[in-house]
């Protein structure tokens, strides 16, 4: 049984973290513009970096979720 797709479970667990993930994303987005201090502003600005490709990842596993799958 070496399958590689993901169980229908860890799709939907997938999707709480990729939602989380957006939130992070758009609220660092959001406040960058906002923050004066250059500190803070190199700590946003890597934190967009990290989870726009934490994001491109998650999206990549749930491509072989059986639910993502069987709805095409």
């Amino acid at each position: 049984m070496n399958d590689q797709s993901i169980a229908p479970n860890e799709t939907m667990q997938l999707h709480e973290i990729l939602t989380f993930k957006n939130t992070c994303l758009t609220k660092a987005l959001t406040m960058s513009p906002l923050v004066s201090d250059e500190e803070l502003k190199s700590i946003l600005k890597q934190e967009v970096s990290v989870s726009e490709k934490h994001i491109e990842e998650l999206r990549s596993l749930m491509e072989k979720s059986n639910i993502a799958s069987s709805e095409e």
